[in-house]
C-alpha cells in the first residue's frame, strides 16, 4: 500500500508583549529557553483576548509578563464603558479652542506637563494635525469600525462560556450642559448612522428617565444622547475570568518576567531576551501597550504611541436611587461615571507627562467634583476613595495599530488609548484571524501601521 501522507504543518508560533501579567501562583510550564508552538506576553486586555481567540482557533499559546496578576496596570481599573456609540478620537475639530478655554477656567481634563519632552511635542504636533472635519471623520470611522466588531466579538465570548464581569447592557448617556454642543454632534451621529449605531437626542426629562439620579441637575442640563447599544462591565473582573478560560484551554502562563530586548536575524525576530533566559518563537506580537514604542525602537520600528496618562476614582454606593444605574459621560468635563455593582467608577483627564506615574491630587479633586457636579449627594466628603492612574497608549489619530510590520514574523496590536476596554475583544479577534491566515471579518484599511507611511521598515514618515 501506498505510505501515509504526512502531517499537516502545525500553526505559526507567536509571540505577544505587554507591560501586565497573570496570576500570582501559577508555576512555570516549561523550561525557560523552550520553543513554545505559540507564545504571548502580556495580560492586560489586549492580550487576555487575543490568547483567548488564538486558542479557540487551535493554537497553543504562552503569555510572559511582568507583572504577577492580570491587569495591574493601564486595564485595571479603567473607565468601565464599553463604549461601542462612544467612539471618538481626542483629535476633534474644536480641541485646540477648547484646550485654550480649559486653561483659562483652572480645571482643564487635557493636562500638559510645562517641561515638555521631544516625544510630548511630537505627539501634540500629529494630534494637532488631526483637529479638521476631514481627518476627524475618517477617524472615528475606522475607530467606529472596529468598536462594532468588538461588540460582536464580546458577545461571542458570552456565548463561549458562562461569564461574569458586573456587566450591564443599559446604554451609556452623554450630557450635555448647553444647545451648542448639541448642536455640534448632527455630523456625528451621521457616522454612526453609517455604521446602524443607534442612537437619540434626549431632552432633560428623557435624560431623567434613563437615569432617574439625574433629577438633582435636570434643570441644569440642555440634554444628551443616548447610545442604545453601549454595555458596562468591570475590566479587571473580566480579565480575570478570560485567564481562567485560557487555563482551562491549555494556555501556559509564566509571570514576573521582564522583556529586555528584542533580537533579530535575516530579518526577522529571533527571539525575546528576558531576565529569565530567552525565549523563541516562529511569529511574535508586540502589544506592551505605551511600552510598545521602546521595544519597537531598538529594531527600527518608530510608531507614534504616546502614553497619555489618565486617572480614575472607585467608590462606594451610598445611595442606589441617587446613584448611575449605567454610564453617564459628561461632555464638557470629559469624564465618565460608571456603576459597577456596588461601586461607582469615575475616570478621565488626559496627562501628557511621559511616563510620571505620580498620582496627582488635582486630578483626584476633578474628578471628585465632576462626580458630585451630577450626582451631588455626600461623594465630595467621603473619604473612601480609591484613586488610580494608568498611562494609555494613544495614538495621534485615535485608531489602534494591528496587524503586521515589515518583519515577516512580527505582528501589532497596541494604540487603543482610551478605549482599550472597548476594543479589546474585537482587536483580538482580528489579530488571532490575522495570524492564523483567516480572512479578517472587517477591512483592516487605516489599522495596520502602514497609514503612517514609510519607506522601509526603519524610516517613517507621519505626514
Amino acid at each position: 500500500p501506498p505510505p501515509p501522507p504526512p502531517p499537516p504543518p502545525p500553526p505559526p508560533r507567536c509571540f505577544f508583549f505587554q507591560a501586565e501579567a497573570g496570576f500570582r501562583d501559577q508555576p512555570l510550564s516549561r523550561g525557560l529557553g523552550d520553543v513554545y508552538k505559540r507564545q504571548v506576553l502580556g495580560a492586560g486586555i489586549i492580550c487576555t483576548t487575543s490568547a483567548y481567540f488564538l486558542a479557540k482557533n487551535g493554537h497553543e499559546v504562552t503569555v510572559i509578563d511582568r507583572q504577577d496578576s492580570v491587569s495591574m496596570e493601564t486595564s485595571h481599573a479603567n473607565a468601565g464603558c464599553l463604549s461601542y456609540g462612544f467612539t471618538s478620537p481626542w483629535a476633534s475639530p474644536g480641541l485646540p479652542l477648547n484646550a485654550l478655554k480649559w486653561a483659562l477656567t483652572g480645571r482643564s481634563p487635557l493636562i500638559i506637563n510645562p517641561k515638555l519632552s521631544s516625544e510630548t511635542i511630537k505627539f501634540l504636533f500629529r494630534m494637532y494635525k488631526n483637529c479638521n472635519s476631514l481627518s476627524y471623520e475618517i477617524n472615528k470611522s475606522r475607530m467606529l469600525r472596529i468598536a462594532s466588531y468588538s461588540q460582536k466579538a464580546l458577545l461571542e465570548i458570552e456565548k463561549d462560556f458562562e461569564i461574569n464581569y458586573e456587566q450591564k447592557k443599559q446604554g451609556s448617556l452623554q450630557l450635555f450642559w448647553n444647545t451648542k454642543e448639541i448642536d455640534k454632534i448632527a455630523k456625528d451621529i451621521s457616522i454612526l448612522e453609517k455604521f446602524n449605531i443607534q442612537s437619540k437626542i434626549l431632552d432633560p426629562e428623557e435624560c431623567v428617565k434613563v437615569e432617574p439620579a439625574l433629577k438633582h441637575v435636570k434643570n441644569k442640563l440642555a440634554g444628551g444622547i443616548h447610545f442604545k447599544d453601549d454595555f458596562t462591565g468591570n475590566c479587571y473582573l473580566f480579565s480575570t475570568e478570560i485567564y481562567k478560560k485560557c487555563l482551562e484551554m491549555g494556555v501556559h502562563f509564566e509571570f514576573n518576567t521582564e522583556i529586555n530586548s528584542v533580537k533579530l536575524n535575516n530579518n526577522e525576530i529571533f527571539s525575546v531576551l528576558t531576565n529569565k533566559g530567552q525565549f523563541k518563537a516562529d511569529k511574535y506580537v508586540v502589544s506592551l501597550g505605551s511600552y510598545s514604542k521602546k521595544i519597537l525602537s531598538n529594531i527600527g520600528i518608530e510608531i507614534p504611541v504616546y502614553p497619555v496618562k489618565g486617572y480614575s476614582i472607585t467608590m462606594p454606593v451610598l445611595s442606589d436611587n441617587d446613584a448611575p444605574q449605567s454610564t453617564i459621560m459628561d461632555e464638557k468635563n470629559k469624564i465618565a461615571i460608571t456603576r459597577l455593582g456596588d461601586k461607582i467608577r469615575v475616570a478621565g483627564m488626559a496627562h501628557l507627562t511621559d511616563f510620571n506615574k505620580h498620582l496627582r491630587e488635582k486630578s483626584r479633586e476633578s474628578l471628585v467634583s465632576g462626580l458630585d457636579l451630577i450626582f451631588p449627594k455626600g461623594y465630595k466628603s467621603s473619604n473612601n476613595v480609591n484613586f488610580w492612574t494608568g498611562f494609555r497608549p494613544s495614538t495621534p489619530d485615535g485608531t489602534p495599530i494591528i496587524g503586521n510590520t515589515p518583519y515577516k514574523n512580527l505582528y501589532l496590536n497596541t494604540g487603543h488609548g482610551t478605549l482599550g476596554w472597548t476594543m479589546s475583544a474585537g482587536s483580538g479577534k482580528l489579530l488571532s484571524n490575522l495570524i492564523s491566515g483567516t480572512d479578517p471579518e472587517i477591512s483592516t484599511e487605516g489599522i495596520e501601521m502602514s497609514r503612517y507611511s514609510f519607506s522601509n521598515k526603519t524610516e517613517f514618515n507621519y505626514g
